[in-house]
């Protein structure tokens, strides 16, 4: 898939089941305000993708929140294993704390196959995390704090969105074209 596909399936993936499940309240906002930087690796290796995240950990940390609150990096075809996605999170975190940005970014992260600790594969609570690609994504420690503080019941989050992939299911997840770990992300139909 060309970067322009792999961004517009992990739009797709946001229209549809980030703000269109409602799984995430927070992210219409910056999305709505175009605030999200989308960035698609094309290395051909772990140390050249992993050097593509450490220059996106320093132009987040030095960009402006009012142009760049948070940004996505996807890969389309490196870490289909989602264990050695799992162990390539920590190198990140590491690599946020190498540029003195602990405590002002964090990482989050999302997988075709994502996979809670103690959770069966078809697991519907793991489809919180279901991307197209896998993906991490550098959030502002700030903006998280705000969003937080404006959501009442913050800490309810993940049991909604459980409540609410139980009520959609799988079929009901797959109809919405959204990945479900047994397939490569499809570029989304044009209208």
């Amino acid at each position: 898939m060309t970067p322009d596909e792999v961004i517009a399936a992990t739009r797709a993936w946001i229209d549809k089941a980030v703000i269109g499940l409602n799984l995430c309240p927070f992210a219409k906002a910056v999305y709505v305000k175009e605030q999200v930087r989308y960035v698609v690796s094309e290395a051909k290796h772990l140390d050249g993708f992993l050097e593509d995240i450490d220059r996106e950990i320093q132009l987040l940390g030095e960009a402006d929140p009012q142009q760049i609150d948070t940004t996505l990096i996807m890969h389309a075809s490196l870490l289909d294993d989602f264990l050695d996605f799992n162990d390539f999170i920590d190198l990140i975190d590491d690599a946020v704390s190498e540029h003195g940005l602990e405590g002002t970014l964090q990482v989050a992260a999302f997988h075709p196959q994502w996979q809670f600790a103690d959770t069966e594969p078809d697991d519907i609570g793991n489809y919180t995390n279901r991307a197209p690609f896998p993906t991490i994504h550098l959030l502002r420690e700030a903006s998280v704090t705000r969003a937080v503080d404006a959501f009442p019941e913050a800490e309810s989050i993940y049991e909604r969105n459980i409540d609410t992939l139980q009520k959609l299911g799988i079929g009901g997840w797959r109809a919405l074209g959204l990945p479900d770990g047994s397939r490569r992300a499809e570029p989304p139909e044009s209208d």
